[in-house]
């Protein structure tokens, strides 16, 4: 759980409010953290967030890279991938 620990961390310390496009990415990062280990609900809160704002986060992205197979076939993030 450190690498949650330490995501948490990294979105408070630089926050989207302080800098939209490295604070997006983190939120993405921990996003991505919390679908690894397993936290499907948390990771699909921080996705809605990250997917609300300017960024990297594209469909491609969302569609094609197994990094996001933990959430694959969840309806949110069916959802997430259509907007």
């Amino acid at each position: 759980k450190d690498a949650i620990r330490e995501g948490r961390r990294a979105v408070e310390l630089l926050p989207v409010t302080k800098d939209a496009i490295i604070g997006s990415r983190l939120v993405q990062n921990l996003a991505l953290i919390y679908a690894w280990t397993g936290e499907k609900d948390l990771a699909l809160e921080q996705l809605t967030i990250a997917a609300r704002i300017p960024g990297y986060l594209s469909y491609g992205d969302l569609r094609l890279h197994p990094y996001w197979d933990p959430l694959r076939g969840d309806p949110r993030f069916e959802k997430i991938v259509a907007s």
